[in-house]
């Protein structure tokens, strides 16, 4: 077994049970599992390698819920940039239509590459189009390569515009195919062990693009396997305008009709959620994937996450699609989290008392580490324990960024200050980033080789006009 050792960090935030913030610290991981976390001083300071981190602040990995990573070949398309999520849908369908499976494993990388250079180490990832010999095992692969712990989910789209539905005929699947291929995912790449790397979810991609039955199918093939459900939900007021024209119900509703609630269910976006639906949430333990920046990106509105989280809703924060956020930068995320959670009580009627402290720098922390955690189903990731898995961030305390701030206080200048990248990054023990560069792929090749593809892809879709 090898064992690593993180010396001498100015702060280690645990994000444990206690919520524990240790100063001169150390963390010692034997193989793939953290064996000891305390002062410096009672740690032994010998291990096969040995990463100096004084002057830095060690955080869990950051966890992401929610990210469509091939749409890094689309991002900042001149003629969606300032559409709403179904003009926007309909402005990208075509384009993704040209997807390959290269297309498919290269974009993986990147936004892979962009999250682990963040601090992330754990990303989920909704693929649900399946052109030209598209699979889901082109996104596993990718990331086994590059050493993140994935949760992929099968994605897919059945109903067309013909059937009411807003994706174009061409890229929907038939249902039977899709339950089929789901199943084979399962059964070949789902590892529901402690340390699992690759962990497989059912995913239809939401209530515009499925039937109800494929909805309720993917709901009774999940459970059979012991496998977690994922979908989008309530994003903006078209997504509910959709669910009572053609349902009768609101979202929530909806998705409780069809056995898409429970402790095992996450959703994401619920902008749109009502009072009504956030209590259901709450009492199902069903999972939210908070994403502000796509969400203010696609003018949705404004999650009310601080009623989510007092109702004893699970949250977590997902960067979301590479094409309407169009960053894959969790730390980010969890500071924007922070700012639109204040913002947005502000804009609510008078009567108003929280104020800015509606989230705390350590709320957000929370929400992109335990909180991503749990609505993923993990209770081996997100905090820093004995036992845990080996996944930590480490930040440079000492650059630009945290100027002025860190002095007074590190954890809160992790959020509060510009958003660094990680110094280290660490993934099931393994060093993925060290001093800021990727370890396991040479970048500058990938980037070359994507922004080429992404050229391609866009230039054959405008041939197709």
């Amino acid at each position: 077994m090898s064992t690593l050792l993180l010396r001498h960090a100015r702060c280690v935030a645990t994000l444990d049970a206690q919520r524990r913030e240790l100063t001169d610290a150390s963390v010692f991981i034997r193989d793939h599992r953290i064996e000891a976390i305390g002062p410096a001083s009672e740690l032994s300071a010998e291990a096969d390698e040995v990463l100096d981190v004084s002057g830095c602040l060690v955080t869990p990995g950051l966890v992401n819920t929610h990210h469509h990573m091939y749409q890094s070949l689309t991002r900042a398309i001149p003629a969606v940039q300032d559409a709403e999520l179904f003009s926007w849908l309909r402005g990208l369908y075509p384009i993704w239509a040209g997807l390959t499976p290269e297309m498919v494993r290269v974009s993986t990388q990147v936004a892979m590459a962009e999250l682990l250079l963040s601090g992330c180490t754990t990303s989920s990832d909704h693929l649900y189009i399946y052109p030209n010999g598209v699979r889901l095992d082109d996104s596993i692969e990718a990331a086994q390569q590059i050493g993140m712990r994935f949760v992929a989910t099968r994605g897919s789209m059945s109903v067309g515009q013909s059937q009411g539905g807003l994706p174009p005929d061409a890229v929907v699947e038939r249902e039977d195919a899709i339950l089929r291929d789901t199943q084979r995912l399962i059964e070949t790449w789902h590892d529901a062990g402690h340390g699992a790397m690759v962990q497989v979810a059912v995913a239809p991609c939401s209530p515009f693009s499925v039937s109800r039955d494929l909805m309720r199918e993917s709901a009774l093939l999940a459970r059979a396997h012991g496998v977690r459900l994922h979908t989008h939900l309530a994003e903006n007021d078209h997504d509910i305008a959709y669910s009572r024209e053609k349902f009768g119900c609101t979202p929530a509703e909806y998705a409780e009709q069809l056995g898409w609630v429970g402790h095992d269910v996450w959703h994401a976006h619920c902008v749109k959620l009502d009072a009504a639906g956030i209590g259901l949430f709450a009492r199902t333990r069903t999972g939210v994937a908070h994403c502000p920046c796509s969400n203010m990106r696609l003018a949705s509105g404004i999650a009310p996450v601080r009623r989510m989280l007092d109702a004893g809703v699970p949250v977590g924060l997902g960067v979301d699609g590479s094409a309407s956020n169009d960053g894959a930068h969790m730390l980010g995320e969890a500071r924007q989290a922070l700012l639109l959670a204040r913002v947005g009580r502000a804009l609510e009627p008078f009567g108003c008392d929280a104020g800015p402290a509606e989230m705390t720098a350590r709320d957000a922390l929370a929400l992109a580490t335990r909180g991503g955690a749990e609505v993923l189903g993990r209770s081996d990731i997100g905090h820093l324990a004995v036992g845990q898995c080996a996944d930590l961030a480490v930040f440079d305390l000492r650059s630009l960024d945290f100027a002025g701030g860190a002095v007074h206080d590190p954890v809160g200048a992790l959020l509060l200050c510009a958003s660094a990248k990680a110094r280290h990054t660490v993934v099931h023990g393994r060093v993925v980033v060290r001093d800021g560069q990727l370890t396991t792929l040479d970048l500058p090749p990938l980037l070359e080789r994507h922004n080429r593809l992404a050229l391609q892809l866009a230039i054959s879709a405008l041939g197709q006009r």
